[in-house]
């Protein structure tokens, strides 16, 4: 069993209400926050996504500026940085057992590089899409930063601590994943065993209403894909943390989920 814990790792801004809301909710801007797990037990360290690459701010915000106008900002307050997040539950980044990635987006891997002897856990599927996709991506940056990417594929590929998720696999003894596709090839739902029943983490779920009210994502690649995710979540998940909705340390006050 394992303990979760849920990190605000930035501050998103707002994004037009049918970002969120498949066909719903036009004419509303929303906020979204960013926001990692940190999971301890069974003598291992894992986290859920690292926040985003402070150094590489300014150009994702520049190319968000151009689509969205000035609202949808990643911001990152002085707490939220991962030094800072380590720090609060005592974790050396040497320390780290394993990174989970979801979705391939500098938002949620920006941090990946200080972590120099954890396994780094991204879905097999979305890197094929990401480096071999069907249609050129012009915007690959802004999933995998070039620095970001010489890392993975000179630093820690080379120390074998590159791994590629099926799209059904055990990270460790109690933390599975599953590919869930929905918002972006490479996003998967992470889940966690613990005495409080099973965690749950998918950046397919933006707000809890989408899974709970079953309201389709509206920045989604897939229907059928988010309807199936949402239907395996509501199945096997018992606490569900979304990585985006502002009302998350509501939900889960202090930061804690479960165990």
């Amino acid at each position: 069993m394992y303990q979760v814990w849920v990190e605000k790792a930035a501050r998103l801004g707002q994004v037009p209400g049918p970002e969120v809301f498949w066909m719903d909710r036009f004419g509303e801007w929303l906020d979204l926050d960013i926001h990692l797990l940190v999971i301890r037990g069974q003598g291992r360290t894992v986290l859920v996504n690292t926040g985003p690459p402070l150094g590489y701010l300014d150009h994702m915000n520049a190319i968000w500026r151009e689509e969205l106008g000035d609202r949808a900002q990643i911001r990152v307050a002085p707490e939220q940085r991962i030094d800072a997040i380590l720090a609060r539950h005592g974790i050396r980044a040497d320390s780290v057992d394993a990174v989970i990635i979801t979705p391939l987006q500098a938002y949620a891997l920006g941090n990946l590089d200080h972590f120099p002897k954890a396994q780094i856990a991204i879905s097999r599927t979305g890197w094929i899409d990401l480096f071999a996709p069907e249609f050129y991506d012009p915007r690959r940056h802004m999933a995998v930063p070039d620095h970001l990417l010489e890392y993975l594929l000179f630093t820690a590929w080379p120390e074998r601590r590159v791994r590629l998720l099926a799209d059904e696999d055990e990270v460790f003894p109690g933390i599975r994943t599953w590919w869930a596709g929905c918002h972006h090839r490479s996003s998967i739902c992470v889940t966690v065993d613990t005495a409080d029943g099973v965690v749950g983490f998918s950046d397919t779920v933006f707000y809890y209403q989408n899974l709970e009210e079953d309201r389709p994502l509206g920045i989604q690649e897939s229907m059928a894909e988010c309807r199936h995710a949402y239907a395996r979540i509501r199945q096997e998940v018992d606490r569900f943390v979304s990585p985006y909705d502002p009302t998350t340390l509501t939900r889960y006050a202090g930061g804690h989920v479960g165990g």
